[in-house]
């Protein structure tokens, strides 16, 4: 059977081949490198298709099936992926860059290092994908579903994280400056050494979290809920404490000058070797 693929936009071809599914005719594209920038790819069943080094800058793969598929170093950026299925799918080293990925499955995807700058990840479905070590930074997870995922090294520098869900994730020496993480999910999650200066994470749920050595300077927790969180040699340099849950949290050799702790609760927190020079608003007695 002749399968035909065309430009998105103007219906142009771009590669046609004989073959016995439209899979097949796409995986013979990529391997004789025709680019498929500007594909439209819409609906197609790539399911563990091969398509390492392809190019499909700008494509169209709105409900596409990309499932278990191996797209190694492949330049897809500014894709439309919008509700693209990619569970499992390896996408390692790839080019996603300004990619619309809006309610996408990418459960269990491998994205390791890949460039995701400003890449639009809002309502998709992450949970236990790899990101390590991938730059993020402004991209957007707004109500994103990331747990169990892991963002280790992953720089996140003005990413929009707003209520995702990020419990149990891998956050450890991630880059967050200047974040949004209003009213995120980081329940249980690793911030171990993370540098997150100046983020916004007001109103989250960082209970039980690990924040071991975590720069947060100049950040907003304000309302955030760190029951039974571990600040152990957190730098927290001037940052916003108001209204806080700090019960049975441990703050062991934190750094906390100039922090706002005003109606912060601190019942039974660990203060241990805590530094609160300048702190506003710091109440010790239900404290240890």
């Amino acid at each position: 059977m002749l399968h035909v693929i065309r430009n998105r936009f103007t219906g142009d071809m771009l590669f046609e081949a004989e073959a016995s599914i439209f899979k097949e005719a796409v995986e013979k594209a990529v391997s004789s490198h025709i680019s498929l920038k500007q594909a439209d790819l819409r609906s197609a069943d790539l399911s563990g298709a091969d398509l390492g080094n392809a190019d499909l800058a700008e494509a169209s793969l709105k409900n596409a099936n990309l499932s278990e598929a191996t797209i190694y170093e492949a330049n897809l950026e500014s894709a439309d992926l919008t509700k693209a299925n990619l569970a499992e799918t390896r996408l390692l080293g790839s080019n996603l860059a300004n990619a619309v990925l809006i309610e996408a499955n990418l459960e269990g995807a491998n994205l390791f290092k890949c460039n995701l700058i400003e890449t639009d990840f809002s309502y998709a479905e992450l949970a236990q994908s790899t990101l390590t070590g991938s730059n993020l930074s402004r991209a957007r997870f707004l109500k994103a579903n990331l747990f169990k995922a892991n963002l280790r090294e992953s720089e996140l520098s003005y990413a929009n994280l707003y209520k995702a869900q990020l419990g149990k994730a891998r956050l450890n020496r991630a880059t967050m400056d200047r974040a949004n993480l209003m009213g995120a999910n980081l329940a249980w999650a690793d911030l171990s050494n993370a540098n997150i200066f100046r983020a916004d994470l007001s109103c989250c749920n960082l209970t039980n979290a690990l924040a071991y050595k975590a720069m947060l300077n100049e950040a907003d927790l304000s309302e955030a809920d760190l029951t039974q969180a571990s600040l152990w040699g957190a730098i927290l340099i001037g940052t916003k404490l108001r209204n806080a849950i700090l019960v049975g949290a441990s703050l062991h050799g934190a750094d906390l000058t100039g922090a706002e702790l005003d109606g912060a609760d601190l019942t039974g927190a660990d203060l241990s070797g805590a530094n609160f020079t300048g702190a506003q608003g710091l109440k010790l007695e239900k404290s240890v």
